[in-house]
């Protein structure tokens, strides 16, 4: 750190020491140089240099292979689903309920195959298997698949645009990935059929109603996702958006952001589906 503040008497040392370090270090010129220092560096090459040591730097070094296989599982796992909705038949009654299913894969990994058999697999012809959207312990499964996605475009859209709040582009990563998520809970809440309670058909629900059910959703889930967003920032751990190691504990913050969004979600659905 102190190489970085320097003046001209201790550039001058390192240029009279040259000659006698370089020996130790093979292959380098014994021509007197501060850039085999780091002092000849630019302001953004040095900034940048700091940025990849110390982002994810207490992180072990394993978590970068384990998140290679947690990541091509997750999307086996996704793969999967959509093979046993699309190619043998077992359709929903919405195309988002199944994209649901389908990115439920992409946070969940085998898990999500073991939710799906259970509780989102539909058997054709039989009306009681049926289900217009996840019901029971996978009432979350919308919120969490709605975050994924917006991981995927927000992240490598912010960091693209090189928007900061205060000099952070996390704030910004949050602030769009909370929107994109709440514009796809949107989308789907309106889509979804519900069957109403004592009645023989189905409804939807109003746009205002499906607004407000996206904005809380994504509120009660954003303690989970945001808060370990946030926990990961201020302790220096979390890995640049080019480590598979950032997307597996994206993962993790998406699990945490479906169990503290949960209880919202079901009291939500419950009263989805009462009569009006």
């Amino acid at each position: 750190m102190g190489l970085h503040r320097v003046d001209g008497r201790f550039v001058h040392v390192v240029s009279a020491l040259s000659p006698l370090i370089a020996p130790l270090a093979p292959g380098r010129s014994t021509a007197p140089s501060t850039e085999w220092w780091g002092l000849g560096l630019s302001p953004t090459k040095r900034r940048i240099m700091n940025m990849d040591m110390t982002m994810g730097s207490t992180l072990p070094t394993w978590m970068t292979p384990l998140a290679w296989v947690v990541l091509t599982l997750a999307l086996f796992s996704s793969a999967v689903i959509a093979d046993d909705i699309y190619r043998r038949g077992h359709r929903h009654l919405t195309v988002a309920t199944e994209l649901v299913w389908i990115g439920s894969g992409l946070y969940l990994g085998p898990f999500a195959l073991l939710a799906y058999r259970r509780h989102g697999r539909v058997i054709p012809d039989t009306s009681t298997t049926m289900q217009a959207a996840p019901h029971g312990v996978a009432a979350g499964l919308p919120g969490g698949t709605a975050s994924a996605a917006a991981h995927l475009i927000g992240v490598p859209l912010v960091i693209a645009s090189g928007l900061t709040i205060a000099g952070i582009d996390l704030w910004v990563m949050i602030i769009v990935i909370a929107v994109l998520a709440t514009g796809m809970l949107f989308v789907y809440e309106r889509s979804v059929i519900t069957p109403t309670v004592g009645v023989q058909d189905i409804r939807r629900r109003s746009a205002a109603a499906a607004l407000g059910v996206a904005a809380l959703t994504v509120l009660a889930f954003d303690l989970g996702m945001g808060g370990w967003m946030l926990l990961l920032h201020y302790t220096e751990t979390m890995p640049p958006a080019t480590d598979a190691a950032f997307w597996m504990l994206m993962q993790f913050g998406i699990v945490l952001g479906v169990i503290t969004g949960f209880p919202a979600v079901r009291r939500l659905q419950r009263h989805r589906n009462t009569p009006a």
